[in-house]
């Protein structure tokens, strides 16, 4: 009779392993902004009238590269990775000058993406596939 409490734990696990992992594939194309989030400071969350006025997306590229916009013009771009559920971006920031930070995925399907970055100044962001 014990034995089924744990053969039922470790089926359930076995699922949970399945799911697919991120890979560039899944990102590729635009990413339309619809909700942007400061979860350490709600306050300073971008209301959905400013993402309706700047249309902010993300690109990815099959080559993996990277573009953000805002307000019609690129606000950063550079190279991607994908590890794990991860994001992994380096910015250019001209003059052969770059930055690392990742981005977490929290949730991806077809549609939908949900990242963001941590820290003080986190950003947690959704985007609809175009």
């Amino acid at each position: 009779m014990k034995i089924y409490p744990i053969v039922i734990v470790l089926i359930s696990v076995l699922f949970a392993a399945c799911k697919p992992g991120l890979s560039p594939e899944r990102l590729y194309g635009k990413w339309n902004y619809t909700r942007v989030e400061k979860p350490a400071s709600p306050g300073d969350s971008i209301t959905r009238f400013v993402i309706a006025d700047e249309k902010p997306f993300i690109v990815f590229n099959k080559d993996n590269t990277l573009l953000i916009y805002w307000g019609g013009k690129v606000l950063s771009q550079g190279k991607f990775t994908t590890a794990g559920m991860d994001i992994k971006y380096r910015e250019d920031l001209g003059d052969g000058k770059t930055r690392d930070f990742p981005f977490a995925v929290n949730e991806l399907s077809d549609k939908k993406i949900i990242f963001e970055t941590l820290g003080v100044d986190g950003s947690r962001v959704t985007a609809v596939r175009e």
